[in-house]
Formats: C-alpha cells, structure tokens, sequence
C-alpha cells in the first residue's frame, strides 16, 4: 500500500515569493510547478517536494529536509559561494566543526533557508 507510493515532502513557507527565489536562485533547484493558490512544487534527485505558504513557516526547531550528496565539501563550497551560512553545533553527541559532523559513517551539514527551515546536507562514507 503506502510503502509503494511516493512521498512527497512539503517545507512551510512564511513568505512564498522569497522561498521561490531562494530555492531556485540559490539552491538552483527546478520549479516543476506553480498552482493557482501559489504553492511550489521542485524537482531534485528524481524526486520531488512542495513548498506552502503559512505563518508558521520556519518554526520548526529540527531538520525538515536532508539531501544525500556524494561530495559534501564541494556542496558546501557551491552554497557558501552563494551566501549560504552553514550551523554549527555542540550538542551531547552532535559538534560540528566548520559545519561538518562525522559519525557513524556519514558526514553531514545543516543550513537555514530563507524562511529558517532547517535543511541537511548528507554524505555516506562507509556502508
């Protein structure tokens, strides 16, 4: 049943237009999508997720989306370039340093978007 139907994510938004902009100017990701009630649908990775319009937009205090890269650092890199700011944590069991955690064999990063949605960057090392 479900476990063979897609899933689509939807990431809140408090201000759409700015969302629209980031997403595409700055993350450089494909719009497949406008409805006539202004919400956004992207394509990455052959997968896809939509973005809403809500007051709530960026509230959320844990990571909303994760992309599985094969070359974090150059990801990184590419995003720094274009402004984006990376977090840093030190947490019990979670510090970054330079924005990068590694454990467990991944390595990862998180970033605010426009709206302060929490999103992750993810590369497998082993396994």
């Amino acid at each position: 049943m479900l476990g063979d139907a897609p899933l689509v994510a939807i990431i809140p938004a408090a201000d759409l237009a700015r969302a629209k902009a980031y997403y595409t100017d700055v993350l450089g990701l494909k719009l497949t999508e406008s409805s006539p009630q202004g919400d956004l649908s992207f394509e990455c990775g052959g997968t896809e997720f939509g973005i809403y319009e809500t007051p709530s937009g960026g509230q959320a205090a844990h990571t909303l989306a994760s992309w599985k890269v094969t070359d974090l650092d150059a990801e990184m890199a590419a995003l720094r370039a274009k402004g984006v700011a990376f977090e840093d944590y030190d947490l019990p069991g979670l510090k970054t340093v330079d924005g990068v955690v590694e454990a467990d064999g991944m390595r990862a990063a998180w970033f605010k978007d426009s709206e302060g949605n929490i999103l992750c960057l993810n590369e497998r090392t082993s396994g």
